[in-house]
């Protein structure tokens, strides 16, 4: 499946039971960071359970581009031989980050303190969101960012020749622009700092940390602040990516919504700054347990085993909650249908400018599925209908979104008619295996 060509049709309906392991992907946050850091630390960086999804494949393409030497030995073990800090080479042609709004924006953290010209694009999923939220920290180190109206891609970003060290406020929870900060003071002298309100996912400060970085995190009457010395040497790592929380969350809420459902997620990370939908599901009555805790490469593991949950109620979610399962709102606003009663999710005014306009995107499908759901700016509401109340038998735009294209398609394996997207080809920047993997359990999609 890609996101990038003619579009790919696809429906689900309503399924058995769903049993057995979902073998999800490695963590695309992770591994993102794996190949960026490997490419900034001096010698081998050795990586297994690697996501090979589109996303994750043009950072790998991009850190190439740069002068790493990033070496595919099949099955999920890559290996990177990295410049070092402030080692990138200027890329002999425009860096194509696809559909990936991490990728690009981390690239460019990691490339604007070094005095080195890159141009970047993307599809034209990508090329629509806004880049000045990471282009304006950016600037303070001294780089310059030339892209078209909004600041959207294609974009020409100038590296800064003299770096300074930056302290910096981020205006709005948003992981991707606090790692690009972070990325862009590994070749700043002195101290930079950034400061949140709300803690986001920590990955970039984990990683830093465990590849010899000095860096120091604080929470504060301010917020949470992180501190980091600039110039180090990063030592080469051996790295287990644990397996995506966010794309173990379709699996997972298939389970609870199909009658009969018990499927085991193994090996799931759960750093709390990104298990914020497990907790929100187990609130909402969901029979989701965690089997086999431990910790892997400085993150919480363990196995998820989710069941067919019928009894499900609406619930507030926490605003604070948000950053840490920003990815998993569309999907949990298909389990909300099911569930009786009002499901509100305030504090999300991020989803507005994620791959496509979540909300709007969820909601039109949800409302064209027989759902009633309110939106305003930054919040919205789905009226669950309980489970074997949900009609279904809607078409559904995508707008080249992966995440929306597979919330739908769960949505299909419990609804009363079968649900269609327009384009399942994005699925593939994110989770390659999705379709044999649901499957495999026992759910139905076919293409259209």
């Amino acid at each position: 499946m890609s996101g990038h060509g003619t579009p790919t049709p696809m429906l689900s309906r309503k399924s058995g039971p769903l049993k057995g392991e979902a073998q999800v992907p490695g963590d695309k946050s992770i591994s993102h960071r794996s190949l960026i850091l490997g490419a900034m630390s001096v010698g081998e960086t050795r990586i297994s359970g690697l996501l090979e999804g589109e996303d994750v494949l043009d950072t790998a393409k991009a850190m190439r581009a740069f002068g790493a030497d990033v070496a595919d030995l099949g099955n999920g073990e890559w290996v990177v031989y990295g410049v070092g800090v402030g080692g990138f080479a200027e890329p002999a042609q425009v860096v194509d980050c696809g559909n990936s709004g991490t990728g690009v924006r981390l690239i460019m953290g990691s490339m604007a303190t070094t005095p080195i010209t890159v141009t970047f694009t993307g599809d034209a999923s990508l090329n629509k969101r806004p880049m000045a939220r990471v282009t304006d920290p950016l600037a303070l180190f001294g780089a310059q960012a030339y892209g078209r109206a909004g600041g959207r891609l294609p974009m020409t970003i100038v590296g800064a020749r003299e770096p300074v060290p930056v302290r910096y406020r981020v205006p709005v929870p948003s992981a991707q622009v606090k790692s690009a900060v972070l990325l862009a003071g590994l070749n700043a002298p002195g101290q930079t700092v950034v400061i949140e309100k709300e803690a986001t996912r920590d990955h970039t400060e984990r990683m830093l940390a465990g590849f010899g970085a000095e860096i120091m995190t604080e929470d504060t009457p301010e917020g949470r602040v992180i501190t980091l010395t600039g110039q180090p040497e990063l030592s080469p790592q051996v790295i287990a990516v644990p397996r995506d929380p966010s794309s173990a969350a379709f699996p997972v809420c298939a389970a609870l919504l199909t009658e009969g459902s018990d499927v085991l997620v193994p090996n799931i990370g759960l750093n709390p700054t990104r298990a914020g939908l497990f907790s929100t599901l187990r609130e909402m009555g969901a029979d989701l347990t965690y089997e086999n805790l431990r910790h892997e490469g400085g993150e919480p593991v363990a196995d998820l085993r989710a069941r067919f949950s019928p009894d499900m109620q609406g619930i507030e979610v926490p605003a604070e909650r948000a950053a840490s399962m920003i990815d998993e709102y569309p999907v949990l606003s298909v389990v909300a249908c099911f569930a009786k009663g009002k499901t509100h999710m305030p504090g999300v005014k991020e989803l507005r400018v994620k791959e496509s306009d979540r909300i709007d995107a969820m909601a039109k499908g949800l409302r064209a599925a027989g759902i009633t759901v309110d939106e305003g700016e930054d919040w919205w509401t789905v009226h669950g209908r309980g489970f074997g109340d949900v009609p279904g038998g809607a078409v559904v735009e995508t707008h080249l979104d992966h995440r929306i294209a597979m919330s739908f398609l769960v949505m299909g394996f419990a609804t009363e008619k079968p649900m269609t997207v327009d384009d399942a080809g994005p699925i593939a920047t994110s989770f390659p295996i999705f379709e044999p993997l649901m499957t495999r359990l026992g759910a139905v999609i076919e293409g259209v």
